[in-house]
């Protein structure tokens, strides 16, 4: 029996990848190790969103040829955005690499390792489409929070974005299949799924758009959101990440209606000038992406956003940078992941604008954001305390043995004095004590 250990880089989707692609090891007789000094097989999952997350794996692997000229039976392969992202250029780059495998090929993995366990070559499986690709549903079990993937890929080109290259066009799958996953799920112990698509509010859209059943004003995934609400058992529902442009009325009031929909909704914005926003191909304008953020609000008594920010994209200036710091405040997130512009060979943006807003620039706006940010996340938390809240229990908090940690429904991470009896997956009532830009911190309540 091989060991493997697989390292992943990068998004939710791919720790995804990276469960489904164990079970799958698994299941073909290796046996997942902690460590790589442990694994006779190590993996890769990798990331191409950004040039920081290529070095990285680059990086390692370079550490790792010397642990295989000590080891010279080690395996290592190398899957993900990265992987389709360059292909078999990096057998030809890192003659320590023994496989390279792309998003849609993961379920050929086993058979690329059995070929080079029978010194049958090297190899790159990069072929993409939905004739190459195979859903991996396995889970680890005993997940109280676990993701599951509706969809992949994306069709809206983003000048900046990898994305649609290294993930291919929309495929969505099959509404039932999702079900019954997450049936599955449940009934070993799963209270709150975390939905997982790039452009996950235009799930089924592809499959529709070229016949009679397409309707701009209808959307397949608040249809999947109301399927997945009526598991028994199932307490939470979260997802990401939507595309204003497909936020249409039906989803907003889908998510507005649903009980088990958690109200804490990531909706990447990128940036605040309409001039900026067209250069990156994001299909709305600010004055759109407000107008969607304000119909949410107005049906919803308490909720809360989060995005996504880019900032020094080419050609920046002083008053793009300060309309999307406006829209900032104005929408009020409770978090954000604030990026400084890199280029991505592949993408549009470098090929048609230049790099021109100077490192020093993008890393002083970096920091102007995330200020803004830390001091609005502390304001908005502040109004949580004395309240009693409900509380997802995950289990024993990492930092701190004398206390439980979960979540709220607006996803706000809450650490607290337990009670005794709870254990994790339960709902519990937490009085909130005291607050930070980050996290919740309060005593459960008695009979909770």
């Amino acid at each position: 029996m091989s060991t493997f250990h697989i390292k992943t880089y990068g998004c939710q989707m791919n720790e995804r990848d990276s469960e489904a692609l164990s079970c799958l090891l698994e299941n073909s007789g290796h046996q997942a190790v902690a460590s790589e000094e442990e694994a006779d097989i190590i993996i890769f999952n990798t990331c191409s969103v950004r040039d920081q997350a290529e070095r990285k794996v680059i990086g390692k692997l370079g550490i790792l040829r010397r642990l295989k000229r000590d080891k010279p039976g080690l395996i290592l392969g190398l899957v993900g955005c990265m992987a389709q992202n360059h292909g078999d250029a990096l057998l030809k780059e890192l003659p320590q690499l023994d496989f390279v495998t792309g998003t849609d090929r993961l379920h050929t993995v086993p058979e690329s390792i059995r070929r080079i366990q029978q010194r049958q070559g090297r190899s790159a499986e990069i072929a993409m489409g939905p004739d190459q690709f195979v859903e991996l549903t396995g889970h680890h079990p005993g997940q109280i929070c676990a993701f599951v993937s509706v969809m992949r890929g994306c069709d809206q080109f983003c000048s900046y974005c990898i994305v649609p290259h290294t993930r291919g066009r929309e495929k969505s799958r099959p509404q039932q299949d999702i079900v019954d996953e997450v049936r599955r799920l449940v009934d070993n112990g799963t209270r709150e799924i975390l939905l997982l698509g790039q452009n996950i509010t235009a799930y089924g859209i592809a499959e529709t758009r070229h016949d009679d059943s397409y309707r701009p004003d209808y959307s397949p995934f608040a249809d999947l959101l109301a399927a997945l609400n009526d598991i028994p058992g199932l307490v939470r529902i979260r997802f990401t990440s939507p595309h204003v442009r497909f936020m249409n009325d039906h989803f907003i009031d889908a998510i507005c209606s649903l009980p088990k929909v958690c109200k804490a909704f990531h909706v990447p914005v990128q940036a605040g000038s309409n001039r900026i926003l067209k250069l990156m191909r994001r299909s709305y304008t600010a004055e759109e992406y407000r107008e969607r953020i304000a119909a949410i609000r107005s049906r919803l008594p308490e909720q809360a956003f989060s995005t996504d920010v880019i900032v020094g994209f080419p050609t920046e200036s002083d008053d793009d940078f300060a309309q999307t710091r406006d829209l900032m405040a104005q929408v009020d997130f409770d978090m954000a992941y604030i990026f400084r512009y890199s280029p991505r060979s592949g993408t549009k943006a470098p090929k048609d604008y230049p790099d021109d807003v100077p490192d020093e620039v993008k890393h002083q706006r970096n920091q102007i954001l995330l200020d803004d940010l830390a001091a609005g996340s502390a304001r908005r938390n502040e109004r949580f305390r004395g309240r009693v809240l409900d509380v997802l229990v995950e289990g024993v908090s990492k930092r701190n043995a004398e206390r439980w940690t979960g979540r709220t429904d607006l996803n706000k991470v809450c650490n607290f004095v337990p009670v005794p009896g709870i254990k994790p997956g339960d709902l519990v009532k937490v009085t909130i004590t005291r607050t930070t830009a980050n996290s919740l911190f309060g005593e459960a309540v008695m009979g909770s």
